[in-house]
């Protein structure tokens, strides 16, 4: 198994409803989103999959966040906007746009230096 590591980043503000604490008032983070990619054969240029189309991929998915209020978007109008379903739905999306053969291994999403949290199956 061949696996690929690309990150990219996007600036977004959240807040966390029926949170106890100082993340329930309306604050902002530069997420870092690492995305590992996965496939048993490599391409005829000895590739999973050129970085520049995953750059392309994650750019896409990610545009729609990057200064973006989470809250107001309809995929948290029920759920909070955590690390943990940022992941989950960056997952998911990545997972529609990228070539057959490629299976997404984890989305792990950086909130801070020090806090991530990862989605994978």
């Amino acid at each position: 198994m061949y696996e690929i590591v690309v990150n990219d980043v996007f600036a977004g503000a959240h807040f966390l409803r029926n949170y106890n604490g100082e993340c329930e008032k309306l604050h902002g983070h530069n997420w870092r989103v690492e995305v590992t990619l996965r496939c048993e054969k490599l391409d005829d240029l000895g590739m999973v999959v050129d970085f520049k189309i995953v750059k392309k991929i994650i750019g896409e998915v990610i545009s729609r966040f990057d200064h973006s209020y989470l809250n107001e978007l309809k995929e948290f109008s029920r759920d909070n906007p955590t690390t943990e379903n940022v992941s989950k739905l960056l997952f998911d999306k990545l997972g529609e746009k990228l070539p057959p053969k490629i299976s997404i291994a984890k989305v792990k999403t950086w909130e801070s230096d020090n806090c991530a949290a990862a989605y994978y199956l």
